[in-house]
């Protein structure tokens, strides 16, 4: 295999790697919180003190409109920050009796969004057509 093949392979796999999680966050957490907003109000965790409906937001904001812009390849490592505190929040604050089996799918999402922000997007992103700083972003 060349370096171009090589290359190709791991623009592949980031690809993967950021519509996969994207989607996953997205699809378990983000859209029922968007959809069933009155009803999360009364559910969410308030580990800041911010009040239910900011809080709420915020999670919003982490869990939908991140992993579209991961998703379409805008800003992913700045949308990556967003959702890697909103897991190290829940994980560590608002559920660290869990054990690692009940913890497990944030932790794999923690750990693949660690991922992307390290990587960053590959070259089969939007970012790719931005100049300067923003296309490291």
């Amino acid at each position: 295999m060349n370096s171009t093949d090589e290359r190709r392979m791991q623009d592949l796999g980031l690809l993967f790697l950021r519509l996969s999680g994207a989607l996953f966050l997205l699809w378990v957490h983000g859209l029922p919180k968007l959809l069933n907003y009155s009803a999360e109000l009364t559910r969410i965790e308030d580990p800041f003190h911010l009040g239910a409906a900011p809080t709420l937001i915020l999670a919003i904001f982490a869990e939908v409109l991140c992993p579209l812009l991961i998703m379409a390849g805008v800003l992913v490592r700045l949308a990556c920050l967003p959702i890697l505190f909103l897991l190290a929040v829940a994980l560590l604050v608002v559920h660290p009796q869990w054990s690692l089996e009940e913890g497990q799918f944030g932790w794999l999402l923690l750990i693949i969004f660690t991922s992307v922000f390290i990587a960053g997007p590959g070259r089969l992103a939007m970012n790719t057509r931005f100049d300067g700083v923003l296309r490291h972003v």
